[in-house]
């Protein structure tokens, strides 16, 4: 058994100080010693983008960071992205264009995402596709979620996209809205 380590690093915004291996890689400190798991296990070789977080403003796969590298570091997770019960564009967007499916890619494609409009809020449709491109969907279909974070561009800029299907998802009807479509096998 290896000796464990201690580790500070800001997560989602908060101070985090935990213990952890020098072996297990960030994506097993988030979801087993930190019960955060909405960074899907996929590949865990870096291929599929699932467990995508973003550290210090760079979209990283949490499978291939040792949890000890995130010492210092800031790290967000699909977790910190809603504040409260109030989803954050991106989610919405992602709901209203029917973006997701399965669910297992999903946080890594919001995440990626996110880190693309930090730093380019007006991205050309190729800059998101670039952007997704480690991120890889079995289900979806990549064109509703470039449309999701084109329109998700456009409403954090407040203009309007061509690509927008309906108004904005109120928080509360989110986890309903998701099932419904699911129920149905509604495709937008």
């Amino acid at each position: 058994m290896a000796n464990k380590v201690i580790v500070e690093t800001t997560i989602n915004g908060d101070p985090v100080e935990l213990l952890c291996e020098p072996r297990q890689s960030l994506l097993e400190v988030l979801r087993d010693v930190l019960e955060l798991t909405g960074s899907k296990e996929g590949c865990l070789t870096g291929d599929c983008g699932a467990c995508t977080v973003v550290i210090d403003g760079r979209p990283v796969c949490s499978c291939l960071m040792l949890g000890v590298e995130a010492a210092g570091k800031n790290v967000s997770t699909i977790e910190g992205l809603a504040t409260g019960a109030a989803l954050h564009v991106l989610q919405r967007k992602f709901l209203e264009h029917a973006s997701l499916q399965c669910g297992i890619c999903t946080p890594g494609f919001l995440m990626s995402a996110k880190a693309l409009l930090d730093r380019n809020p007006n991205p050309t449709e190729a800059e998101i596709r670039y952007a997704l491109a480690g991120n890889l969907c079995r289900c979806t279909g990549y064109d509703k979620i470039v449309r999701a974070v084109t329109d998700a561009a456009a409403t954090m800029a407040g203009r309007s996209s061509r690509t927008a299907h309906g108004g904005a998802v109120p928080a509360e009807t989110a986890s309903g809205m998701v099932s419904e479509m699911l129920a149905k096998g509604e495709d937008k």
